[in-house]
């Protein structure tokens, strides 16, 4: 078994394990047992950026073995430039958020914690699969154990944010089940590598496309279908939360890059103007829905859908710096958006109330933590040295570079992202403590410090020294993007 193998089987094997421990007297246990699962499986994926040769697009790590042979399965996965950030992303947020839920989850621990580790290690499947079905499989079955974590400890509303988080992204994933037959019936092979040098006509292409748009764009998720993400966020528990915007939306994200544009780059040059237009609406009327929230959560969560329009921005104006920028933003996102939720769950466990009105003067009784809030509020505008600029400065540069109009309207974002953020900020952290529920709250504790600290770090790291995150992508991005620009008509 090779090191990206074990990246996907051990945090499974060990979340099996932890359900295998079904007794609530062992719940201590198990939370050790997830502990070191997680911790292991991101050491497992370390050697994987160390390894990793630089200035090829060629598929690294590599592994191939025989599955279904009648239908030319196989069980075949790889790393390259556009998806080796995304699984170390996985891992270390899974690290993460089995220290947040340390002391926050009390019933059903093995199955909350198994089901987070099971998550982890299929989401990284997705990201390395080079077969068809293999990556069908892996991309449908982190609905399972996600629907279960909201379903189970989310909020009030929980049962109707499950059915709707499943149902809205079953019904593009069948659209996607269709269009891997059909690549299939094409070529006689599952390979993805080999599906992109299918020569397609423009009506197949076209109909791909869109059948790829309908799965990835729910996933994403992209505006008028992202209207499942703020009801989701706003019932799933913090870790479900932070998991669901630093990981799963990225998924969507990732689907662009490996089928729709490298399979049907014809049809794809075709409609970038509605992937644009979709990706500015995002970015600027979702911008303003944030301005008026309430709770915090979904604020959070329509910043997300906005900071999340930037990376298919990126992807659709066709150069090398908006395609970098996207998948920095997306990277950046995982960091900014998973300590953003995991701070507001930090408040929601003390006070469990998410009402932006219930707060205020929080800086007075909880300092250290309002300090961290403050970081992250920042990297969330779009600082320059924090995450969340690098991304969005390399899109907006690219998108004035392809039209100016396009780039002015993407860096009206900033200012936007600037307004939401900073009021919630004023609103719950500033002024004199508000009420009595304020007053009483003590600050972060040392595994909740932990936690913030190390986020704070990768956040600042990325923002003052983005280097190894560009490096490794650059080959593949200029692969893609010389891809792309040949035309696939027969």
């Amino acid at each position: 078994m090779g090191l990206l193998s074990l990246a996907i089987w051990v945090p499974i094997a060990f979340g099996a394990l932890c359900l295998a421990i079904g007794r609530e007297e062992h719940a201590n246990r198990v939370r050790w047992i997830a502990l070191i699962g997680s911790v292991i499986s991101f050491i497992v994926t370390i050697p994987l950026y160390t390894r990793f040769q630089l200035g090829t697009p060629a598929m690294q790590f590599v592994e191939k073995a025989s599955w279904i042979e009648r239908f030319h399965i196989n069980y075949s996965i790889g790393l390259d430039g556009l998806s080796l950030w995304l699984v170390l992303l996985t891992s270390f947020i899974t690290v993460i958020v089995v220290i947040s839920a340390w002391e926050v989850i009390t019933e059903r621990v093995n199955q909350y914690m198994g089901a987070f580790l099971i998550l982890s290690g299929l989401m990284i499947g997705v990201f390395s699969a080079l077969d068809g079905v293999l990556f069908y499989v892996f991309f449908e079955a982190t609905l399972i154990p996600m629907y279960l974590i909201i379903g189970i400890w989310g909020g009030p509303n929980k049962i109707y944010a499950a059915f709707k988080f499943f149902l809205y992204t079953l019904l593009g994933s069948l659209l996607l089940l269709v269009a891997l037959i059909y690549l299939y019936s094409a070529s006689g092979s599952f390979d993805i590598l080999a599906w992109h040098d299918l020569k397609l006509s423009a009506h197949a292409q076209t109909l791909l496309f869109f059948a790829f748009f309908a799965a990835f764009a729910v996933k994403v998720p992209m505006w008028p279908v992202h209207t499942w993400l703020p009801d989701v966020h706003v019932e799933a528990p913090t870790g479900g939360s932070a998991v669901l915007a630093a990981i799963m939306l990225k998924l969507g994200a990732y689907g662009f890059l490996r089928f729709s544009l490298p399979i049907a780059p014809d049809a794809s040059h075709e409609w970038a103007w509605l992937m644009i237009a979709l990706s500015l609406i995002a970015v600027i009327y979702v911008g303003l829905v944030a301005l008026v929230q309430q709770d915090m959560k979904k604020l959070v969560a329509y910043s997300s859908v906005a900071h999340m329009g930037f990376v298919t921005l990126g992807f659709f104006i066709f150069n090398p710096l908006g395609m970098s920028g996207g998948i920095v933003q997306m990277i950046a996102h995982g960091f900014v958006s998973g300590a953003m939720f995991l701070g507001i769950g930090v408040l929601y466990d003390r006070v469990h109330s998410r009402q932006i009105a219930d707060y205020g003067g929080v800086v007075n009784t909880m300092p250290k933590f309002a300090a961290f809030a403050l970081l992250f509020a920042m990297a969330n505008c779009g600082l320059p040295a924090t995450a969340g600029f690098v991304g969005e400065w390399m899109v907006i540069l690219g998108a004035v570079k392809f039209n100016f109009w396009i780039g002015l309207g993407s860096a009206v974002a900033l200012i936007l992202g600037a307004a939401y953020t900073l009021w919630m900020y004023k609103r719950v952290y500033l002024g004199p403590v508000a009420n009595d529920h304020v007053k009483a709250l003590k600050d972060i504790n040392a595994r909740e410090f932990f936690m913030l600290a190390v986020l704070a770090v990768a956040v600042l790291w990325m923002g003052i020294y983005p280097k190894p995150f560009t490096d490794v992508m650059n080959a593949s991005v200029d692969h893609l993007l010389q891809h792309v620009a040949v035309s696939k008509l027969p």
